[in-house]
């Protein structure tokens, strides 16, 4: 049976959970993962948890914020004028906007604080910071 190794495509179902043991996240209920193993596109230790296995494999891992989500950047938590969004954006703690920067790139953002002049915003992934577990089933291997 093939195992996986760098440029292959995988399916994987997946659990992932917070360092006390409560489930954050699981395929299990939908379709697995599919990415292709070296392109960057999931988080550093899926790719690398998932080079040996073949389909049927079960493995547990932990991993630390580096190969997770990365660590959390203050620099990426930033307060702006509340007459920045418009108006007709109902904002509430905890939701995510798409901002576009100067330079035109968008992405994703989280509003952490808001009052009636600011909104505080953060980019940094719900999950940067943290060391996360998951159990991982390798499903395909193409």
């Amino acid at each position: 049976m093939a195992k996986a190794e760098n440029g292959n495509t995988v399916k994987i179902h997946y659990t992932g959970k917070y360092e006390d043991g409560t489930v954050f996240d699981s395929s299990r209920e939908r379709d697995p993962l599919e990415f292709t193993i070296g392109e960057g596109k999931t988080i550093v230790g899926l790719e690398e948890c998932a080079v040996g296995m073949a389909p049927g494999d079960t493995k547990k891992i932990t991993l630390a914020p580096d190969k997770a989500f990365g660590d959390r950047d203050e620099d990426m938590v930033q307060a702006i004028e509340r007459s920045q969004i418009p108006e007709e954006v109902e904002l509430e703690v905890g939701m995510p906007l798409q901002v576009q920067s100067p330079a035109g790139e968008t992405y994703m953002v989280r509003v952490v604080e808001l009052d009636e002049a600011s909104v505080t915003l953060d980019g940094n992934h719900p999950l940067a910071g943290q060391t996360l577990s998951f159990e991982i089933e390798m499903v395909e291997v193409a």
